[in-house]
């Protein structure tokens, strides 16, 4: 009689490493696929460990050669959108707001503008996916003062629904809607601030834990205020969810998580915003994420993410990454790749840039350059680029 329990055995005695080694056999045979797709649909659908090998075998065969098509060049960036409200809908009633036109989702809110354009609401539509918490993020927004951050204007209970709002001044755009690669004389300004509030916040313990261009917002006039903290983690308000050696670890979004949360390690600290902030600069430095992974909500995604990690800095050793002996999960017994160097990663950035990319994407957190350091760093070339422009004046 067929056992559903006895079925799912195998399972457990493949290790990840064997189901890791198992997707690069069919992404070498066939790069344009998504092999972790097919390689999580054989592990969930077969019945037992042959049938799971041999859908492996029957992937990595090599594909069939069909005629070239021609070459459909992508799309131009988009120009900075600023979500006008339609006038053609009368709009939805928020609170005392009313004809609020909506802008965004995400998996636990909706974004709104009011009317006038001045005004956006957070609507919280979840509440149960920690380690998102609506009121300790208005609390940690309460407590915070900085130019680069967005200040809270209030939070309140729609009468109407019940959803908890809280409310912004309202920025026409972010970062993740300006056409890439980003001139030189934007990516100054706005990676100072951006790295300001981040040494803002990392002065009081705090950790963002969701840095990523969508979260840098930019008025008309390019000024950044640093947004999105749902998921922050906060020393006092976090400490009865989540203490400091064991935080959460599925946070951040695809590309910009460091590499620590992926392999167990619940003591991390603010050093994986330095990281988040490092993949966000070179994105705009090269027009594209420096990592890739596919949505969260796919499975074999982390796997994925951990596979472009490795393939782009190189697999890390035990002297490349130290911290990583003590994590649950040590990164050490994955397929071996060389990885990219930075010139053929960043090509045409100049060096200067290069070094602060490199200076935040490390492997050793510890090794990472800290928020006021990189602060100080690009406030010295924004002093250089003064005295230049000063110098040419006279």
């Amino acid at each position: 009689m067929y056992n559903m329990a006895d079925s799912n055995n195998w399972k457990a005695s493949i290790k990840a490493t064997e189901r890791f080694e198992n997707i690069e056999k069919i992404q070498k045979v066939a790069p344009q696929i998504n092999a972790f797709s097919i390689e999580v649909a054989a592990f969930q659908n077969s019945n037992s460990k042959e049938e799971y090998l041999h859908a492996i075998n029957l992937a990595a065969l090599p594909p069939v050669q069909q005629p070239s098509s021609p070459t459909t060049q992508p799309a131009p960036a988009p120009s900075p959108p600023d979500h006008l409200p339609s006038t053609a809908t009368p709009g939805k009633r928020i609170g005392l707001h009313q004809s609020c036109h909506y802008i965004a989702s995400g998996i636990t809110s909706e974004v709104y503008r009011t009317s006038d354009s001045t005004i956006a609401l957070k609507v919280i539509i979840n509440t149960n996916i920690p380690p998102h918490n609506p009121r300790r993020e208005a609390k940690i927004l309460e407590s915070l003062s900085h130019k680069n951050i967005i200040p809270l204007i209030g939070a309140f209970t729609d009468p109407l629904t019940s959803d908890f709002v809280l409310s912004f001044p309202y920025q026409p755009s972010a970062l993740s809607s300006v056409p890439l690669p980003l001139s030189p004389s934007l990516v100054l300004p706005i990676f100072t601030s951006l790295f300001s509030a981040l040494s803002y916040l990392h002065s009081q313990s705090i950790i963002h834990r969701d840095v990523k261009p969508s979260a840098v917002l930019l008025s008309a006039t390019y000024q950044v205020c640093l947004s999105d903290f749902g998921t922050a983690w906060h020393p006092a308000l976090s400490a009865s969810d989540e203490p400091a050696r064991g935080k959460i670890l599925d946070v951040g979004t695809g590309p910009y998580r460091a590499p620590e949360t992926l392999f167990g390690n619940a003591g991390y600290g603010p050093e994986v915003d330095i990281w988040a902030a490092g993949c966000t600069l070179a994105e705009c430095l090269a027009g594209e994420t420096l990592f890739t992974c596919p949505p969260s909500h796919e499975d074999g995604n982390q796997l994925a993410l951990i596979s472009s990690i490795f393939r782009t800095l190189g697999t890390p050793t035990r002297e490349t990454w130290p911290e990583a002996e003590g994590f649950n999960t040590p990164p050490f017994n994955y397929m071996v790749y060389e990885g990219k160097k930075w010139e053929e990663l960043l090509k045409g950035v100049e060096k200067r840039w290069k070094g602060v990319v490199q200076g935040c994407i490390k492997y050793e957190s510890r090794s990472r350059m800290k928020a006021e350091e990189v602060v100080r760093l690009l406030e010295g070339w924004n002093d250089e680029a003064g005295s230049s422009k000063a110098s040419a004046s006279i």
